[in-house]
């Protein structure tokens, strides 16, 4: 699936060059305590759930739920299995909670790997919640804030399997059909890993849509299951608000594995083309700025060489020879700052300063891989002695293997 990367550039115009740090206050956070008829539901890790993996996903899971869409309700899970509501009020004293949902007690919520319940608003009306079996509950809610206590309805409950986790769930409309989209987390045995930890992180990607006819009474019913695999907890994973992608921030890539229960098949990689010609010239970069060796012949001057630079085009050449270097830059520069020389009458040098500092370029000029990325100092210096070594000929040579490229790739 196709994805796209963004540089994110600090706007100095908006830091204050005069702040020196913020200052914490020291006076006392208010602190208030409600006695609960039952205890939170709790996760104890297994002996053999220490792993990074277990312990980023269970072991440091925030059992207190904050209702986005009333910021004054926080809701959690008590040990039996009653999803309990509280508002919070800083001027006075807490309330005690109330009682919204009830997970049915199943002889499955006893299951040998089972998990603390998680719960996921999904909208102002909306709710998913995992009993911690296997089992995912989707809830009608009603309106939630202004000390709202109305008894959550479930209109889809059905086993997913193992159990998991909730990372996040969204509801929208498509085409007048009522969808949510559920995300979901397991860590599971990896059978074929000899080293390392012997698991893996799975997401499951679900779809539930009311597929009840016009007159008919709602019925939900599982459209789309989508498994994906990786070896790392994401530290943010959410589903696109339209149901069209998700969005995952993770030290370790993620594969789709699974559609429907059928497997994907992974696309062999395509082999990149190997360019075993010379290069026509040679190129570095810092934050600031771009710096280009390129190769020309003994003997030619100042005068006949031929350099055109704006904001996003640059053009190099020698006179009588067609340009060395043609076409859009990468990213846009700054004309005025930069400059053009020539080095032991066989090479030229072109400085090209950044007009946005900090992006890396991935290319010089859009398209063009004629050219060859120096990363070090040592490759600079192997640069300098193969720039010492050409002649008029070879220009030559270069220049009519070019045209012919160039007339190629157009038929």
């Amino acid at each position: 699936m196709a994805a796209s990367n963004y540089s994110l550039k600090v706007n100095r115009d908006l830091l204050d060059p005069n702040f020196e740090s913020y200052k914490l206050s020291l006076d006392p956070l208010p602190t208030y305590k409600v006695e609960l008829d039952a205890a939170v539901e709790e996760l104890k890790l297994k002996d053999e759930q220490y792993t990074l993996e277990h312990m980023r996903a269970f072991g440091m899971f925030n059992y207190l739920h904050l209702d986005y869409w009333y910021e004054d309700s926080v809701l959690f899970v008590d040990c039996k299995g009653r999803v309990l509501s509280l508002t919070v009020n800083l001027d006075t004293a807490l309330g005690k909670p109330k009682e919204v949902y009830c997970v049915p007690a199943v002889e499955s919520r006893q299951h040998k790997d089972h998990l603390c319940a998680s719960l996921s608003l999904t909208s102002a009306t909306w709710a998913a919640l995992s009993d911690g079996s296997g089992r995912l509950h989707l809830l009608r809610t009603g309106k939630r804030g202004d000390g709202a206590q109305n008894k959550w309805e479930s209109l889809f409950s059905e086993d997913m399997g193992d159990p998991f986790i909730l990372l996040h769930s969204v509801s929208h409309v498509q085409a007048g059909v009522h969808i949510i989209e559920v995300l979901l987390l397991r860590i599971q045995k990896d059978s074929e890993e000899s080293k390392g930890s012997g698991y893996f992180v799975c997401l499951e990607w679900i779809s539930v849509q009311n597929s009840a006819g016009a007159g008919q009474e709602k019925k939900y019913e599982v459209r789309k299951r989508r498994v994906l695999r990786g070896k790392s907890v994401p530290h943010y994973a959410a589903v696109e608000p339209q149901g069209r992608g998700l969005m995952l921030a993770s030290e370790k890539p993620f594969v789709f594995t699974h559609v429907d229960g059928q497997p994907v098949v992974q696309p062999d990689p395509e082999p990149m083309e190997v360019d075993k010609s010379e290069p026509l010239y040679f190129w570095q970069q810092t934050e600031e700025g771009i710096t280009i060796s390129m190769r020309i012949p003994e003997g030619v001057t100042k005068e006949e060489v031929e350099f055109e630079l704006s904001a996003d085009k640059l053009r190099v050449g020698v006179s009588g020879f067609p340009s060395l270097l043609e076409g859009q830059l990468f990213a846009p520069v700054d004309p005025t700052a930069s400059t053009w020389s020539m080095k032991n009458d066989r090479s030229l040098q072109v400085t090209l300063q950044k007009l946005s500092e900090g992006p890396v370029w991935p290319e010089l000029v859009v398209g063009n891989r004629r050219g060859e990325f120096v990363m070090s100092e040592e490759q600079a210096a192997l640069v300098h002695e193969r720039l010492t070594h050409l002649t008029s000929e070879d220009l030559v040579r270069q220049s009519a293997l070019h045209t012919h490229l160039s007339n190629g790739t157009k038929a």
